[in-house]
């Protein structure tokens, strides 16, 4: 067999079986593996909406906005706070607050403590951190900034907001720096979205095992993988969301792989999608 030949039968196959365990894969670019359609973020909160009723979202580095708008589609009882530091975000997260009366905007970088921090402002804005990044000779860290620091504890006495909480943080390193500051937070909270490098991009900045010992040492594990995004450099998995929740919450009520019946069922489905390709029994 040829290698094109190869790939083709590999990746049918592939699609069938993800396609029989309830998954389906979609190419996502040039030199990029195929992801499922659950790492989308619609699906991966609604994957969790079932054991969750958030009384507050807050989103830390809210840049557009888009995902309050896709999660109060999900939660649309909750409250929401957007936290951003760059003004250049400010008219779509002010016409956010207009169109949902139950969300505030406050423009501010959540940080570990409360008062001023330097941010880079980069060209591109959405890579703008408080932390450098490594790449040399790029000009990505731009233009340093001044702006107001606030602790995700702190805003939640200043706004009042009740729990449960759910958390997203996507703030290019400084994922540690945030979730120092929202220690009382953390104890009402049950589901984190924190997007977290595979490499380091940042001077000083986590990787995923720091993020995931520190958030094991907080009493959060895994529980879904989202966003993947893929360096241009070689194309390799660079950045994901991981969904942590309590590891003694609701969504890890139970852990058993699946009931009797579901379980005959995908031995069904996956043997007949290895028909042909398998010794038979």
């Amino acid at each position: 067999m040829n290698v094109s030949g190869f790939r083709r039968t590999t990746s049918d196959y592939l699609r069938s079986v993800c396609h029989s365990i309830g998954f389906g894969l979609h190419r996502v670019g040039p030199g990029r593996d195929q992801v499922c359609e659950r790492t989308r973020l619609s699906r991966l909160l609604a994957q969790a909406e079932s054991a969750l009723s958030p009384g507050t979202v807050i989103d830390v580095g809210a840049a557009c906005g888009d995902f309050v708008e896709t999660c109060s589609r999900v939660f649309p009882a909750a409250s929401y706070v957007m936290v951003e530091p760059l003004v250049e975000y400010r008219r779509l997260l002010q016409e956010i607050e207009r169109r949902h009366p139950r969300s505030r905007y406050i423009c501010a970088a959540a940080t570990s403590h409360a008062g001023d921090i330097v941010i880079n402002v980069h060209p591109d804005l959405v890579g703008s951190s408080v932390l450098r990044e490594t790449e040399q000779g790029t000009g990505v860290n731009g233009v340093p900034r001044t702006v107001p620091a606030v602790t995700i504890d702190g805003l939640v006495q200043q706004t009042r907001a009740r729990g449960p909480f759910l958390l997203k943080i996507d703030v290019q390193g400084a994922e540690l720096d945030v979730l120092e500051g929202a220690a009382r937070t953390l104890e009402e909270t049950e589901y984190i979205l924190c997007e977290v490098s595979l490499f380091k991009f940042f001077e000083s900045g986590p990787e995923v095992l720091d993020v995931t010992t520190y958030m094991k040492r907080r009493g959060f594990v895994m529980y879904d993988l989202g966003g993947m995004q893929y360096r241009p450099l070689d194309n390799a998995l660079s950045q994901i969301d991981i969904a942590f929740v309590k590891e003694t919450g609701p969504l890890r009520q139970r852990h058993e792989y699946a009931t009797p019946e579901q379980r005959a069922d995908q031995d069904r489905r996956i043997r007949a999608s290895l028909s042909g390709r398998v010794l038979p029994r």
